[in-house]
């Protein structure tokens, strides 16, 4: 997947701003395909420039115009063959596995506070996605068709948290049998 599909895909519902596209990134989409502010706002205009999106200027009294986007037909187009195209898992980069292969080499405290500090952010990813799913996804299969999509994301992403924060258990376990 590319940014500039994980951006079409935002617009599907509605029209939105750069601004509050970029928060969707922060709240939703980000937590399955990162994008900084500066990459969205270029996306955009890469976007508008070969068709994919529209932008509406709304005019604003003391403020700069707001640029609203839309969906173009030739952006759903680019979506809808996006779609059908292999998809593809992308690898992780994650120094933590590398800094683990220093295990018995360097002081082992240094790499358990490594492990823990990854479970506790796995753990409060987990309560966050918990609480969406609270809030929002209480009844799956009686959700919209559009949103059974979003819920099926969300509930990857709580997996993959529960494994998580599970291996860190593993790992810290082990890791206490390692002689200082």
């Amino acid at each position: 997947m590319s940014l500039p599909h994980a951006i079409l895909t935002a617009l599907l519902d509605e029209d939105l701003t750069g601004y509050a596209l970029a928060k969707q990134f922060d709240v939703s989409l980000g937590f399955f395909w990162q994008a900084s502010h500066q990459q969205i706002y270029r996306e955009l205009k890469g976007l508008h420039s070969m068709g994919g999106v529209n932008v509406l200027e709304v005019p604003q009294h003391g403020k700069p115009d707001k640029r609203v986007y839309s969906l173009t037909n030739q952006g759903r187009q680019m979506l809808d063959s996006w779609i059908t195209q292999s998809t593809r898992h992308r690898g992780a980069k994650d120094e933590l596995f590398i800094k683990l292969f220093n295990v018995g080499s360097v002081p082992i405290e240094q790499v358990t506070e490594a492990v823990k500090q990854r479970q506790i952010e796995h753990v409060r990813r987990l309560e966050l996605y918990r609480k969406i799913e609270a809030r929002s996804y209480a009844s799956p299969s009686t959700l919209p068709d559009r949103k059974k999509g979003v819920y099926l994301s969300l509930l990857a992403g709580i997996r993959q948290e529960q494994t998580a924060v599970t291996w860190c258990d593993d790992a810290l376990n082990l890791l206490a049998t390692v002689k200082p």
